[in-house]
């Protein structure tokens, strides 16, 4: 697991892109891989830790699997 930051994220579509240094050009994530409780959602800025995979999704080289928001 690593330390990430949200860059964007959009509820609408249920998706955004985390900053980590292990996912240079940013990582793609689903609102299903976010862990937590009720309505899950991400706000750019936010700190969470990261398991991710590769390949990646829609241009992105990587790709999230787990999402743990930090508190």
């Amino acid at each position: 697991m690593v330390a990430a930051v949200v860059r964007q994220w959009d509820d609408e579509e249920g998706w955004g892109v985390l900053d980590a240094p292990e996912t240079p050009g940013g990582c793609w994530t689903h609102f299903s891989h976010v862990e937590m409780e009720g309505y899950r959602s991400l706000a750019p800025g936010q700190r969470v830790d990261l398991v991710w995979e590769s390949p990646g999704q829609d241009g992105y080289d990587f790709r999230a699997v787990r999402v743990l928001p930090r508190p």
